[in-house]
């Protein structure tokens, strides 16, 4: 059987969204019907569905553009343990969701409201998408003016609200605590390339080979011999590196070798890996820019958990449900949703008896859409566009 197809040009206004070209043929949703109610607060299913399409748009522009013959279709139906892609996308959007509405419900506990001037703007947005989109394609993404300002109004306060919920953490940090060493080191692969570019495994006697040469390295080095030169002799480069006892960048045997020397200038012996071999040497225990670096980052770590316990706590106090007939109505396999620039046309699928195309719409204005998305969580760019669908 012949799936029918219905391709409409949204054009948007606001907050994330971009003008997109929806696909499929999902039935019309009621958007006032609960998804699930977050601290005695209703989630209705045309918040929830605008937020997911918009989202879903995001998903398949960026990561169709990656996978050549890919189709909508396969992407979310991909199985990683045991959940398709579309299951571990809408398990992640339902959770930002209740996020969303926790954070709202706490934001007067931080003094934190919506200016009349974000008031406004979101109010603007939501009309515009309203007033440049068609019927049909409001439909299938829930893109009614009530859903898109409850939406925009839980990414503003969200948005104001990560400062404070951060705010007040140890920022004190030691170098001790950060110590970031240096080092360099050069590596010699157990594989190389033939004529036609395709990867070949060495033998046993040319690995053998590999790690004499490491070796000798390794000596030459340990004995005083600069670490540039002698691995240029043995056709190797030297990189170079910063690293802790944790880090997870380079190899880990390497790592334990390197974290393991006690002095500049220190030398490992060859560190064989299943790719390769290793020599490296020890040129710093502290290295300062990437010790100072590491010290904003252990910051923003502090920040984050503090960020998550409060939604931790949040959400351990509130009562949430979840009614899973009216969230499993969206459907990101039977509903497509394909992002477009302002400039581009979009030609709609009409299945006929032969399959092929029938009808076209497009972007009849020529502007294009802004993604950016200003402070107030607003976006500062819009495009029209109008659509038929079958």
């Amino acid at each position: 059987m012949i799936r029918l197809r219905k391709r409409a040009a949204v054009a948007a206004a606001a907050a994330a969204l971009a003008a997109t070209a929806v696909t499929g043929c999902s039935g019309s949703l009621d958007t006032e019907a609960v998804v699930m109610t977050v601290g005695g607060e209703e989630v209705t299913l045309g918040v929830a569905n605008f937020y997911a399409r918009m989202t879903q748009a995001q998903y398949e522009s960026y990561y169709l553009s990656m996978m050549s013959g890919m189709t909508a279709e396969d992407m979310w139906n991909q199985e990683y343990d045991g959940e398709t892609t579309e299951e571990t996308t809408k398990d992640g959007l339902l959770e930002s969701l209740q996020n969303m509405y926790l954070i709202s419900q706490h934001a007067e506990e931080y003094g934190v409201s919506l200016t009349e001037e974000e008031q406004d703007a979101i109010s603007d947005a939501a009309k515009k998408f309203d007033e440049d989109n068609t019927d049909e394609a409001k439909e299938a993404v829930s893109g009614y003016k009530k859903d898109i300002e409850k939406y925009l109004e839980l990414v503003t306060i969200q948005t104001k609200m990560e400062e404070p919920m951060k705010a007040g953490v140890d920022e004190e940090v030691s170098d001790e605590e950060a110590a970031q060493k240096a080092m360099n080191y050069v590596f010699f692969a157990y594989t190389t390339t033939d004529s036609s570019g395709t990867s070949v495994e060495l033998s046993d006697e040319e690995k053998e080979s590999l790690k004499a040469t490491a070796q000798d390295v390794s000596d030459r080095v340990t004995n005083g011999e600069d670490m540039s030169s002698v691995a240029q002799e043995a056709g190797a480069e030297v990189q170079t590196a910063t690293f802790d006892s944790e880090s997870a960048t380079y190899d880990a045997d390497l790592i334990a070798a390197a974290d393991a020397l006690a002095e500049v200038g220190d030398v490992t012996g060859v560190v064989e890996t299943d790719g390769g071999v290793y020599v490296a040497q020890l040129t710093s225990l502290l290295d300062r820019d990437a010790t100072d670096a590491k010290k904003t980052e252990i910051i923003e770590e502090r920040k984050q958990e503090q960020y998550d316990s409060l939604l931790e706590e949040w959400k351990d106090a509130a009562e949430i449900e979840v009614n899973e007939k009216n969230w499993n109505k969206i459907d990101f396999i039977d509903q497509g949703v394909t992002i477009i620039t302002g400039e581009e046309e979009d030609t709609a699928d009409t299945a006929g008896d032969d399959g092929t195309s029938t009808d076209d719409s497009t972007v009849d204005d020529g502007s294009s859409a802004d993604t950016g998305t200003t402070e107030d969580g607003t976006s500062d760019g819009a495009a029209s566009g109008d659509a038929t669908a079958e």
